[in-house]
């Protein structure tokens, strides 16, 4: 009973409830643009985008990661490559083609200096999880979406995706991709812990160490505040001169 409840109300939650954002570059640059290895965050239209982004207080309530055609994703049923691995709330882990977040306004977030093992560690870690499904009994971890703006407290609005601590929050916390990166220890947003020296030279000197924050507690804006990914724009990436642009007279 439980579960049928909760498939019942995720897929009321999946569901579009306001027209889609138009895209800031055209599909061809961010076709030319996107590398294997970003982080491409998505700016959602259903209810449960609306409270994503409510309660992140941000513009991007989805992410996924590219892992470009050689990744061995497979197809989608129209035939393109799939290149984006993400956790989507009803099917789990799977794979899609960049066009289906064609008409999206997205933005690419991009790690710094990802060799080809580094790459290829993310790429096996995705490809395992493919079909991985998320056990939806836990009605709370759900229900805290049916309203898109809470009357909470804003210092308290990112606690709430933490609220029962069940699997719909690695789900929707993009805590699939948090803990690909973390499994080749590339930094999102650490815990930056100062300990003193103890070079009795320097009383005062401290040494800085990172600690890794737990997966399920990262959400799709941490990629677009991390100082360790550059933000992608393909319009500029492309090549951009503004006194090309033909405007109209007044």
């Amino acid at each position: 009973m439980f579960n049928w409840l909760s498939r019942a109300l995720a897929r009321y939650l999946t569901k579009s409830v306001m027209t889609a954002t138009v895209s800031t570059s055209t599909w061809e640059a961010l076709v030319a643009t996107i590398r294997p290895g970003d982080v491409l965050l998505v700016e959602g239209d259903t209810r449960i985008s609306m409270a994503i982004k409510y309660l992140t207080q941000s513009t991007w309530s989805h992410a996924a990661l590219y892992l470009g055609d050689g990744a061995g994703l497979g197809r989608s049923d129209s035939g393109e490559s799939n290149t984006l691995v993400e956790a989507d709330l009803e099917e789990g882990i799977r794979a899609i083609p960049l066009s289906f977040y064609r008409h999206c306004h997205t933005r690419i977030c991009r790690p710094v200096d990802l060799g080809p093992e580094a790459l290829e560690t993310l790429s096996l870690y995705s490809r395992e999880r493919l079909g991985h499904q998320y056990d939806l009994k836990n009605i709370v971890d759900l229900a805290r979406y049916l309203f898109p703006t809470p009357p909470v407290p804003a210092r308290y609005r990112r606690r709430m995706l933490a609220l029962g601590s069940g699997d719909p929050t690695q789900a929707i916390c993009s805590s699939f991709i948090a803990q690909g990166f973390q499994r080749i220890r590339y930094p999102i947003l650490p815990e930056v812990i100062a300990i003193p020296s103890d070079d009795p030279r320097c009383r005062e000197c401290e040494r800085e160490f990172y600690r890794i924050r737990h997966h399920s507690l990262f959400v799709p804006r941490d990629f677009d505040a991390s100082p360790y990914f550059e933000i992608i724009k393909p319009t500029i990436a492309q090549g951009f001169d503004y006194r090309a642009l033909e405007w109209l007279r007044p």
